[in-house]
């Protein structure tokens, strides 16, 4: 693979990593965070060569910098702050908080460490570039991109016949064959249907005058876990505090399932129903969870219909039709798909992830509400934060 830059800007990545950053950049500077690689596929050998050009890869992500007109559209984002902006004017990555090795066995091993406000803006880039190295030495890149093509215009036939009739969020950053075809995909969606409402990536959104959607990811909740005067079992509580302090209700989509969705719904109370849009699904039976969300809406006496359910946990475009017929006489609807917008090829997509797994020294994790979602790399640990969640559900429902 002749070496090509990968990631070419900053802005690059998700949304919701500089809204998540903003709010450490005010209220949590003092944490730093260890993010760690896994690859859940089978059979999925990184040669030497591969690491290699990831390594380069990375190099050349650290020797990028903001520019001034990337700048200026953070800012014209209405929630993002002229004081976050400029502390990204003097931010850049810094190589010597990644890690990235290779073995004999085909394993790849990715370590981020660091102060976390730089640490987690790290995850969605590392993604894009192992995620592009792996397409692009494994196969022929040219028969991938051919069958992601013929796959592309059947979705677009589909929304201008009316055989697809939902809205949705293109959210492939961090699956996608390449940043070029991801480029093809949200130019032709937004410019060829009527159906796909933005994009997470910035970039892209920037570039083809798109709304940037997103809010926030289960690193943020999963931080609070670090911070010794929080109750695990109220790190969704001091979590939506926090976010609702910086945003006051304007960047307002909760995501449900870090601790469970059940646990969440504790601390979903009448001012955070009120001040929240709506929720994020990413875990579970969808139909459980969005029967269950609005229930919990009508408890509290809101109409569901006043709320948003934006499904986003590895869909397709057959389930999300079929989400949207379920509930759309129920609920304001959405959805967020990725690797079936971003790399929908002949070839299995890669199911990678970079998750937070330290913060302060302090082990943390993700439960979900899947139990093959929960990663943590301290068994105990995770026991004891389950046996914390239990506790409390027991004692408060």
């Amino acid at each position: 693979m002749k070496f090509k830059p990968i990631v070419e800007s900053l802005l690059d990545t998700d949304l919701y990593k500089f809204n998540m950053d903003q709010v450490i950049f005010h209220k949590h500077t003092d944490l730093c965070g260890q993010y760690y690689f896994k690859c859940r596929n089978k059979n999925v050998r990184f040669t030497p060569e591969m690491v290699e050009e990831i390594k380069a890869q990375v190099d050349h992500l650290c020797s990028l910098t903001f520019k001034k007109d990337e700048l200026d559209y953070l800012r014209s984002i209405r929630f993002i702050k002229n004081d976050y902006v400029e502390f990204l004017r003097l931010w850049r990555p810094i190589r010597d908080y990644v890690t990235v090795e290779g073995n004999g066995n085909g394993e790849l091993t990715v370590v981020v460490d660091g102060p976390l406000f730089s640490a987690m803006q790290f995850e969605i880039h590392l993604l894009e570039i192992v995620n592009e190295v792996y397409f692009r030495m494994a196969y022929d890149y040219k028969e991938l991109v051919k069958s992601a093509e013929e796959r592309l215009q059947k979705k677009i036939d589909a929304f201008n016949n009316g055989t697809y009739t939902f809205k949705f969020a293109e959210f492939g950053c961090r699956r996608r064959l390449s940043r070029e075809w991801e480029d093809t995909v949200v130019r032709r969606f937004t410019s060829e249907t009527s159906n796909c409402v933005g994009t997470s990536n910035v970039y892209l959104a920037r570039k083809y005058g798109v709304t940037p959607i997103g809010t926030y990811a289960h690193e943020f909740v999963q931080m609070y876990q670090g911070i010794d005067r929080i109750p695990l079992a109220y790190t969704n509580h001091y979590a939506m505090q926090d976010w609702y302090e910086e945003y006051k209700g304007d960047n307002g989509t909760a995501l449900t399932d870090t601790l469970t969705t059940d646990l969440f719904l504790l601390d979903f109370d009448r001012s955070m129903v009120n001040n929240y849009t709506g929720v994020r699904h990413d875990s579970g039976d969808p139909y459980e969870w969005g029967e269950k969300i609005i229930a919990h809406y009508k408890k509290y006496g809101v109409d569901p219909k006043t709320k948003l359910l934006l499904f986003s946990d590895s869909l397709n475009f057959d389930k999300a039709q079929k989400l949207h017929d379920y509930f759309c006489n129920k609920s304001k609807v959405s959805f967020g798909i990725g690797t079936f917008c971003a790399n929908d090829t002949f070839a299995e997509a890669l199911n990678i992830v970079i998750k937070l797994q330290y913060v302060n020294g302090r082990p943390v994790a993700k439960l979900s509400d899947a139990e093959g979602k929960a990663m943590c790399r301290d068994d105990e640990y995770l026991e004891y934060l389950k046996r914390s969640v239990d506790f409390r559900l027991h004692r408060e429902k």
